[in-house]
Parts: structure tokens; sequence; C-alpha cells
């Protein structure tokens, strides 16, 4: 490692592999052999071209994703997808019943943080009178009935019998609550698969956020998804572009459900011309793209997502296990509830007048970067994301361990 780089614990964009970086570089003079950098060169050629489906390849492989989904780069991040989905979705639906009543058309959101609060501030805008309605609220259950401190319990969720789309985000990256990783229905903390509506032909409607956990461990019942899309910059790349995987009978045409009666959908939120041209309806980001590529073929040479689902799993139970022992001794103060917390983001409170400050002033000295918990909840965060070492998260783990001894020892009275 660089002498000059630090451990990043930031939230997004987040740390990138140090060998990647400097492969990168290199990329920016000379691309696939080229002589033209990756950010100089046509996004029309035949290298770039060869690339891209690589990449998705990759995403393929990685994820085990079948035959009957596309792979799509698009532009926008989280943000875009949560008006791209509406969009799409409720396309999809007047093509297939064209004949219902814009209020009968029902879209489902899955409330367990900021961001999927934020999805369902979108739906409303655009639904254009189909009923956007809350299936579940995690604050409903929290402890002061208002924060967002896990995930909703099982008996928490009333799905509507056939709605258009049913929403969820897999891991709320301010709060630092996820839904485990078991397709269990006997796991409390895990989305309720066995719930959900039967879908229509056995399709399900189901839309998935994975922005901040993508590639970090296998994704239960990927295929039973119509749409799970994710922002690079967390896990695989650099910020700039979304991963988008969509069932193919969602690449609807837009412009054939507005002549039903339909609204129109813009060029770049339609999922049909990124499908039909290899995610390059227009420029895409192509050295977001690259770097992503970049990225996946050094996961694949590790081991993939089985690797970094057993990495992942060691570096999170690390930092919640001192987590456990600073709130034993009064120094440090969960966020979330046992069992519901992040892998990625584990956020926490530190107890005290000025320990904030004091903690954060201490990991800085130590090298420790981006630990300030988001400003809408404040606290720290330390976002545990594929390219943070565990080596990092060791420094992090014994730093926090120093912090509590200083904050509990007894202070020294100075001598008369």
């Amino acid at each position: 490692m660089s002498s000059s780089r630090v451990a990043n614990f930031g939230a997004g964009p987040s740390a990138l592999p140090e060998s990647v970086l400097l492969e990168a570089a290199q990329g920016l003079l000379n691309f696939e052999n080229t002589g033209i950098g990756i950010a100089e060169i046509s996004h029309r050629s035949k290298e770039f071209n060869a690339y891209i489906n690589a990449t998705a390849a990759l995403i393929r492989e990685q994820l085990s994703v079948p035959s009957t989904h596309e792979i799509l780069f698009m532009q926008g991040g989280g943000t875009g997808q949560f008006s791209a989905v509406v969009l799409n979705m409720l396309a999809r639906h007047r093509l297939l019943h064209p004949d219902l009543r814009e209020d009968e058309r029902v879209l489902d959101y899955v409330i367990s943080g900021s961001w999927s609060k934020a999805a369902f501030g979108e739906a409303q805008r655009l639904a254009a009178g189909a009923t956007v309605r809350i299936a579940a609220d995690s604050r409903a259950h929290s402890r002061d009935g208002k924060s967002f401190d896990g995930v909703p319990p099982h008996t928490g969720y009333t799905f509507s019998p056939r709605p258009a789309l049913i929403y969820y985000c897999e891991n709320e990256t301010v709060s630092g609550t996820q839904f485990s990783g078991s397709a269990d229905a006997g796991d409390p903390n895990s989305f309720p698969y066995h719930l959900l509506p039967e879908g229509e032909h056995g399709l399900l409607p189901l839309v998935a956020d994975y922005s901040s956990s993508f590639m970090s461990r296998p994704i239960p019942r990927l295929a039973d998804h119509a749409i799970i899309y994710a922002g690079a910059q967390k896990n695989i790349g650099p910020a700039g572009v979304s991963i988008v995987i969509v069932r193919k009978d969602c690449v609807v045409d837009v412009d054939a459900a507005l002549r039903v009666g339909g609204y129109p959908v813009p060029v770049s939120l339609a999922y049909a011309p990124y499908a039909k041209q290899d995610s390059m309806p227009n420029t895409p980001c192509v050295l977001a793209v690259y770097i992503t590529g970049l990225v996946l073929k050094r996961n694949k040479a590790l081991g993939g997502v089985a690797y970094y689902e057993e990495v992942n799993r060691r570096k999170m139970e690390k930092v919640y296990r001192v987590l456990g022992e600073g709130e034993a001794r009064g120094v440090y103060e969960a966020k979330v509830r046992k069992g519901q917390g992040s892998w990625m983001n584990v956020t926490f409170g530190i107890r005290g007048e000025g320990a904030e400050k004091r903690f954060l002033e201490g990991a800085e000295r130590r090298g420790l970067k981006g630990l300030k918990g988001h400003r809408s909840v404040g606290g720290m965060r330390a976002s545990l994301y594929n390219a943070v070492t565990e080596e990092w998260v060791d420094q992090l783990v014994a730093y926090m361990r120093d912090f509590i001894e200083q904050e509990t020892s007894a202070p020294v009275i100075a001598e008369a």
C-alpha cells in the first residue's frame, strides 16, 4: 500500500483497490493497446464495444444473472432510477391493463430508511394518478416510533394483491440498516419474499435498490426480481455509472404505452433503448465503465461474490464486536437493533460531551478517514465496502478499543 494513502471509510464515492487505480492510470494513456486513452476513445470503437459487453458478462457470471434479464449501464445514479423504475413499470402495467383506471394502478413501497423514503417521494411525484402506498414502514416498529433503527417485522407488511411495482431498498446507507442475506421465511430480519403476492404469469413486479451492497454478497432470489439497480460508486467503481439488471418483460415500448393513455418517458430513462443498443443510445460514462470492468476482473480472480461475502462477514463482525464492547462500558451507542445492522455501513453514536470530536480527531491522527455520520442523523459511520481492506478494519477496531480505554480511564489529577 502506498504510504501516502489512508484508510478510507467514506460512504461513497468509496475506496477502490490500489491495483485497479494503477491499472486505470495506464488506461488513461493507452486503452487496450489502441494508443488512445480511455477518456479519449470513441464509445463506438470496436475495442470499447467489446469492453462494455465483457463487463456486463462479468456481472452476469459473478451474480448468476439468468438469461431472462438484461444488464444495462445507465447514468443518473440511484436517484435517476427512482424515476426510471416508476416510469417503466407503469408503462408496462398500462400495456398489460390498458382499460384500468389510473387510481387502480398501485405501487407498493417498503420504507426502511432515507433512500427508500426518497424513492417513495419520487413515485408520488411521477405516479400521474396511480396509487402510491406504503406496504411497510420500519419507523412504526422503532424504539421511538420515528427512527429508522431496523427493518420492518414480517407482521408489518401489507402488500397489494396485484401491484404494478413493489419497491424496497436492501441496504440503507444513512441509517445503517439492512435486510439479512437470507430468503428464509423463518429469518425475521429477511425481506419477506414468502408474503409477496403472486405475480401475473408468475412474474413479480419486484424492484430493489442494491446501490450500497451490490457484489458484496449474493442476492437472494435474484431471478424473481423485475429490476435490481445499483450505483457503481460503493463497491465496484467510481461515480458516474449505474448498473441495472432488468427482466426482459419489463423492457417495454414506452411510446406504445403513451398511445394507450400513458405518459411520456424521457429516452434517457427508458430501458428499451439501452437494451437494444448495448447500453449506448448516447455516450456512456466510458471511464466509469472502464474502472468498473477492472474491479470486476479483479473480483473474479479473487473468487467473486463468494470471496467477498466471507471477507465482508469477518470485517462486519469485528466492528460490531468492538461496538458491543464499547456499549457495555458506556462509550458507544448502537444506532440499529441487533441483527438488523448493515454489513456495509456501521452506524453508531459516542456518549459524552465532546466525545465525537475527540473520536474523529484521534481517527484522523491515525489515518482513518471518512468516519463522520451522515449530516441528517449525525454520529459515526464506518463504511466497509469491498475495497476497504481487512487491514484497514483491524486498524479501526484497534483504535476503537483504545478509545474505549481513553474514555473510561480515571482522569489524572495534577499534584499541587
